[in-house]
């Protein structure tokens, strides 16, 4: 597939280092380009330089205080003192590698495989979501004696040179290799919350795309060993209803003996609200719920501190343990197992799942009034405290929607508000704050929100 039908995920909101004012700034960004060179992007047309953190909020050196909407790492809210005080105790006491005994960390695996309830389940940590669904491909690849995948036409599953193959919003130019195939989800993309009888029609041109895809990879020779797919499509610009579309997806899959693998790293760890992981949003009301065959982990798991991980059957570990085992530095030292048990028990101390439901769904009301007063507020999708709201300059065919949401996004910047982009064409609005985020927050944002659609807009004519 060709990487032209889609915005890049690096191009989205970039900034154009050509375009940043004179100042301390712009000097700033000129130590970045020679110290790191053109791979290290920046967000907002004249960046921003956060110097603290709190809560949902960011600080920068003059004390400007902005509300932070985008960032889904930090699930608890930045600088969360029990993560804090976590690390650093334990940094102080000590901090190695995952071959010596760990109480701490089987203590937490125990806790995290209750969460996950799969069959016999095991964790192996990683350091990053990159690194979770790169050994996940291979442990499907190896499983199932298969090598293609199928992913969604946006998708985003991280960098390193495995994931980047079958992450097509990552491609300027070129496009995924040939064991690779994309869905192309553009019939769910219009749909909020339609009406559960309408489901099997709904899914049907998907399943006959995903037939039509594993019978190329069959033709190629490569089979199909998984659909790797995050469970709230993210980078597609959050697709999450009909509730229950992925399971017949996923459960065609495995009847063709390939692997379902849950992408976990940002819908995880109860941002959805009416349940814990994605993939269960789902399960929950599917008539005949499945389970998916590994669940990758990563950005909320440690609140920012670099922890991440995959869980999949002992006999699957045991096979891919024949050839080359897998071991990780960093991934599960006693540093990172602190903070993801210092998260998990405030997740669950403060019931912050049941925050992401009430408040999400204030939020989700306040967005779709926003759609049905304001003309370039097409739609919003979403569940939990994780929305995309469709952005649209106007109706004509030469409009370019992408430029005007980056331009919302710059004013929001100047407002005190943090937010991205994401979607295949770059006019959805990702919004996926903290799960701290109460409806005061709620209202800040959607009142910046709609200032900034009528402000921008009016400028654009």
């Amino acid at each position: 597939m060709s990487a032209s039908a889609v915005v890049p995920i690096l191009a989205q909101n970039a900034c154009d280092l050509e375009a940043v004012d004179d100042g301390p700034t712009a000097a700033l960004v000129r130590q970045r380009l020679n110290t790191m060179g053109p791979l290290s992007m920046l967000f907002y047309q004249q960046p921003l330089e956060p110097v603290s953190g709190k809560g949902v909020w960011l600080y920068d050196a003059d004390g400007k205080a902005y509300l932070d909407v985008y960032n889904n790492v930090p699930v608890l809210g930045h600088c969360h003192p029990a993560v804090v005080e976590a690390v650093g105790q334990t940094m102080a006491t000590l901090n190695t590698h995952t071959r010596y005994l760990n109480r701490a960390m089987h203590d937490y695996s125990e806790r995290l495989l209750d969460r996950i309830g799969m069959l016999d389940g095991r964790l192996v940590f990683t350091c990053s979501g990159s690194e979770a669904n790169d050994l996940a491909i291979r442990l499907a690849q190896k499983c199932t004696g298969k090598t293609g995948v199928i992913v969604s036409e946006a998708a985003y599953h991280g960098n390193t040179h495995l994931v980047t193959q079958v992450s097509p919003s990552s491609y300027k130019t070129g496009g995924v290799p040939d064991w690779v195939e994309v869905l192309n989800l553009d019939p769910l993309l219009a749909l909020t919350e339609p009406d559960r009888e309408l489901i099997p029609e709904l899914i049907r041109p998907l399943l006959n795309q995903l037939d039509q895809a594993i019978e190329r990879l069959n033709q190629r020779g490569y089979g199909c060993a998984a659909l790797l797919a995050d469970s709230v499509f993210s980078s597609d610009g959050v697709v999450t209803h009909p509730e229950g579309f992925l399971t017949p997806l996923a459960e065609r899959v495995q009847q063709q003996g390939g692997w379902w693998i849950a992408d976990e790293v940002q819908p995880g760890f109860g941002r959805c609200g009416d349940s814990f992981w994605g993939f269960q949003h789902h399960q929950q009301r599917g008539a005949n719920p499945i389970a998916p065959d590994v669940v990758t982990l990563g950005k909320p798991m440690g609140n920012g501190f670099p922890v991440a991980g995959l869980v999949a059957s002992q006999a699957a570990f045991a096979e891919l343990n024949q050839d080359i085992g897998y071991f990780n530095t960093f991934g599960g030292s006693h540093a990172a197992v602190a903070a993801a048990t210092a998260v998990l028990n405030v997740l669950e101390r403060d019931n912050l799942q049941q925050q992401a439901q009430d408040v999400g769904h204030h939020l989700k009301t306040g967005l779709q009034r926003l759609c049905e007063r304001l003309p370039t507020a097409q739609r919003c999708r979403g569940v939990g405290l994780f929305y995309g709201l469709d952005l649209q300059w106007n109706d004509r065919p030469d409009a370019d929607d992408a430029t005007f949401t980056s331009a919302v996004i710059n004013h929001l910047r100047h407002q005190g508000v943090l937010i991205g982009a994401a979607g295949k064409a770059g006019n959805t609005l990702k919004i996926r704050p903290s799960l701290c985020f109460e409806r005061q927050h709620a209202e800040h944002f959607l009142t910046a929100l709609e200032s900034a659609l009528e402000d921008v807009g009016a400028s654009a004519g």
